[in-house]
């Protein structure tokens, strides 16, 4: 494996993001679509929106990108504290079992403690056993407390 390091993604790693976000979405049913990631991980940061982390290796125009995750900013009225949401996690399907998602959620704890957050909040599929056995190494705790009701809309 090559030396991957982890780099908080910016509008100049575009090129870099939207082949592997569009893999992410392909990964989970979507169409693949490059110009709509690119609007809409554009949109996310312009507007800092969210903060994306990259695995990346190489430097220049030989940089490449192996895995991402993305947080999104939310808040616990609750405890009247800030919390991130880590919405996605990716790693390549080359790239997989290398550690890279390790990495990965290991910035994203290093961040989410930075900034004085309540913690991190994410949400995988029930049969993604690979993701959850990960999550629950890097010490995240499943929920059997709380169910989670989602109301989408066309």
């Amino acid at each position: 494996m090559q030396n991957y390091r982890i780099e908080r993604a910016s509008m100049e790693d575009m090129e870099l993001l939207i082949p592997l976000f569009d893999e992410y979405r392909m990964f989970y049913g979507q169409v693949s679509d490059p110009t709509g990631a690119r609007d809409f991980l554009t949109e996310r940061l312009k507007l800092d929106e969210s903060v994306i982390f990259m695995a990346v290796v190489g430097e220049g125009i030989n940089k490449r990108a192996g895995g991402l995750t993305q947080l999104y900013p939310s808040f616990s009225s609750v405890t009247m504290q800030r919390l991130w949401i880590l919405n996605d996690l990716f790693v390549s399907a080359a790239q997989r079992g290398f550690g890279l998602g390790s990495m990965l959620l290991t910035s994203a704890r290093a961040f989410a403690v930075s900034t004085g957050t309540k913690g991190l909040s994410l949400t995988t599929m029930t049969d993604n056993m690979v993701a959850q056995r990960l999550y629950e190494r890097q010490g995240y705790l499943k929920d059997d407390e709380f169910y989670t009701y989602n109301l989408f809309f066309k």
